[in-house]
């Protein structure tokens, strides 16, 4: 990068690292809304939501510590080992709504700081007759303060101040814990709650920003020493010590005092404290660290995004990549951080700001988790971390977080995966660059296509199934300069068949010869990206026509099953490599593939209007296979408009016959001809099947010819001639009779 994200002045180690997650996960929620959460889902339903939260954040942090030990994390946290394993386009997305998620956090816990003076205000307000807008005399002026402190002091003062909070923190939980009250619980009320209580999943998504801490750790990861061992170490012994806090923190408050009182006070556990101002002390240090430290985490982000050029102002990504000249501190990020921090201030609600949080964490554990999850199936050799979750945990981690997006809100949900869709379309438009797929994709469709292969292999009988569809293989040396074959195997690919397009180098293999092959291969790949094919493409190098197609007969098909048809092409101006094909063409037939040879004309393939199938009395065995190849190439956009007839020449005496068999083959197959486009032609004496067909295809953009083998081995190249004044050709020779009316 152009831009290191590591601040090397720092070089901190593990403890920071759980020092910010604890104290993040132990701040306004704990003290602020899990009486509530007793109150309202009872103490059953709060330690469900405990363990439920938890099936999202651990799941979350072993896979955070896995990717940690696999990869270097530098500056950005999440972000960096999002986008390092999706891709920056599917990292952009993830990682905005990750960003907004850390700004808007900052407001949460500035807000949540106010709550602290509460027993203040109140007082002033008995004193002087009004009670004044506290959210705008305390929560504005802390924002503003808070981003000043950053771009003057920056993170180092943050980390040296959350030891004096983890001390607050302490003295408040043990100050409460030791503390008691008249009430004594009836354990017979454990599924108690208060009358008309929130549903589950409200109060899920108001209490979920306390498990989130974990986030917190590992935005430091610029300016750690060792990340591969302070993010894994910290981050799990600080979501699980949470959770053990948080549990026994609600049977405290269960026992203590009673579910109306719970649910009306938000203050109540100053009222349990051996010492109640400890409380409003320690609500005050850790909401306002916590505020500190998503102020630290939120501009890294946005500075790391800006350092990949995510946006698609050049401008806009170098000021937000832009850090002081001591220790990189993201001076212009913060200044957004900021600006965001102060809107959401106005707001004003903690319940409101908790929910769109949850949204855009939630998203990102989900993403989290689903890379874990997608590494351990793509097997990848390079994928070596020290550290080992296990895929069920993983995956487990990713459904759930979705899932509980929905059960929370749908609107927010849906609001907040069309947030991200619009962004990754945007990046993805804007920066062409950013389009590859990502590695941990691409090793999951290998593995995917590996196993279905190997099943494909296992299931086929080896048998002529019913229901046939073409795999073809199609090679030639005029890959550049007649693009006919490629386009035939492109529509024949497109939604019913499966192609492989195979370059031909004539040659040995060599250095030289190799170097050609791939830049062969990558001008393939460029020409099949602009016309959108399904072919899939290859090189070859031979010495010889003859070595290249005993190679291509023996290759197997890319579907899993093996090929069924081999295409040709030649130029009827230019009939060279037509005598090529016949002169091979004993070692075609050896492998039983059905066999089709595109002859190509400079009219080519016109405008995709009209199709012609010939049949005539010595091929009738190639006359399912033309018809259902003319279906084939009908399921193209292409040739969506074309219209196909089908003519048959017979004797006068089998006119009503075929006419009766076509009609029944085509309307029990369910093709899309009607019985206007069944032409029956008599043959006559004293005119050539070859003239017919030139008088009545002259206009045709396609036209299908059968041909049988025997007349090539008789009369060899002779049997594709004699059909001037016609536009492309496609001779088709079926090695057995298709099935039509089972498509």
């Amino acid at each position: 990068m152009a831009n290191r994200l590591e601040n090397n002045s720092l070089q901190l180690g593990t403890m920071p690292v759980f020092l910010t997650s604890i104290a993040t996960i132990l701040g306004a929620i704990l003290f602020l809304r899990f009486g509530y959460a007793v109150a309202n889902i009872s103490l059953l339903g709060t330690f469900a939501l405990v363990i439920i939260a938890n099936m999202v954040t651990v799941p979350t942090a072993l896979a955070v510590s896995e990717i940690a030990t696999n990869q270097k994390v530098e500056g950005g946290g999440l972000y960096h080992i999002i986008s390092r394993s999706f891709g920056l386009n599917i990292g952009a997305a993830i990682g905005i709504a990750l960003y907004l998620s850390q700004a808007i956090s900052v407001s949460f816990y500035v807000v949540a700081f106010t709550e602290a003076f509460m027993p203040i205000i109140n007082e002033w307000a008995e004193m002087l007759g009004y009670r004044i807008l506290y959210n705008q005399a305390i929560s504005i002026p802390t924002v503003l303060l808070i981003i000043g402190l950053m771009l003057y002091k920056g993170a180092d003062m943050g980390i040296k101040l959350l030891y004096l909070v983890i001390a607050l923190l302490t003295a408040s939980l043990a100050l409460f814990f030791f503390g008691s009250t008249g009430y004594e619980a009836d354990f017979s009320t454990l599924t108690d709650h208060i009358a008309d209580p929130d549903d589950f999943f409200q109060v899920f998504a108001i209490c979920f920003p306390a498990f989130t801490g974990i986030a917190a750790g590992i935005g430091l990861s610029g300016d750690l020493k060792d990340p591969k061992v302070a993010i894994p170490r910290g981050t799990i012994v600080a979501t699980l010590t949470g959770g053990v806090i948080y549990m026994l923190v609600a049977y405290k408050l269960f026992l203590s005092v009673s579910p109306d009182e719970l649910g009306t006070n938000m203050m109540v556990m100053e009222k349990i404290a051996l010492w109640g101002p400890i409380i409003p002390i320690g609500l005050a240090a850790s909401t306002i660290s916590s505020a500190i430290g998503s102020v630290i985490i939120a501009p890294r982000t946005l500075q790391a995004i800006g350092n990949d050029r995510i946006f698609p102002s050049d401008a806009l990504n170098k000021w937000l990549s832009k850090g002081t000249a001591k220790g990189n501190e993201p001076i212009n990020g913060s200044l957004i951080t900021g600006a965001i921090s102060l809107l959401f201030v106005a707001i004003g609600s903690v319940d409101f700001v908790a929910e769109i949080i949850t949204m855009f964490f939630m998203v990102t554990y989900g993403a989290i988790c689903l890379i874990s999850f997608l590494e351990h199936f793509a097997a990848d050799p390079a994928y070596r971390p020290t550290f080992r979750s296990r895929w069920y945990i993983s995956l487990l981690g990713a459904v759930l977080s979705v899932w509980l997006m929905f059960k929370i809100n749908t609107v927010y949900a849906i609001a907040s995966l069309s947030i991200m869709l619009l962004i990754y379309f945007s990046v993805t438009y804007f920066s062409s660059q950013q389009k590859q797929m990502a590695k941990v994709f691409q090793g999951v469709i290998f593995q995917l296509s590996r196993r279905l292969q190997v099943f494909l292999q296992k299931a086929d009988t080896g048998e002529e199934t019913e229901h046939w569809r073409p795999s073809v293989v199609c090679v030639t040396s005029h890959s550049f300069e007649r693009f006919a074959a490629f386009d035939m195997l492109k529509w024949i690919s497109y939604k019913y068949g499966f192609g492989t397009f195979i370059h031909l180098i004539e040659g040995y293999l060599s250095k030289k010869t190799n170097a050609q092959a791939k830049v062969a291969l990558t001008r393939l790949i460029k020409m099949a990206e602009s016309s959108h094919s399904n072919v899939y493409l290859d090189t070859l190098i031979s010495p010889s026509a003859t070595s290249a197609i005993a190679q291509v007969i023996q290759l197997p098909g890319i579907s899993g099953k093996d090929n069924n048809m081999l295409m040709f092409e030649f130029a009827r101006s230019h009939p060279e490599d037509l005598e090529q094909i016949v002169e091979n063409y004993s070692l075609i037939r050896s492998v039983n593939f059905d066999t089709v040879i595109l002859g190509s004309t400079e009219k080519g393939f016109g405008y995709h209007n009209q199709m012609h199938i010939w049949i005539t009395p010595t091929d009738y065995e190639n006359a399912n296979l033309m018809i259902l190849l003319g279906y084939i190439i009908l399921g193209h956009p292409e040739w969506e408009e074309c219209e196909i007839s089908i003519n048959a020449i017979v004797r006068k005496d089998q006119m009503n016959e075929q006419k009766n068999y076509l009609l029944d083959l085509t309307t029990s197959g369910r093709l899309p001809i009607s019985s206007k486009n069944i032409n029956i032609i008599i043959q006559e004496e004293n005119r050539s099947i070859r003239e017919i067909i030139c008088e009545r295809s002259a206009q045709a953009d396609l036209t299908l010819i059968g041909f049988r083998s025997e007349s090539v081995k008789r009369k060899g190249a002779e049997v594709f001639f004699g059909y001037e004044g016609l536009g492309n050709i496609l001779f088709v020779n079926a090695v057995s009779e298709k099935e039509i009316n089972m498509l």
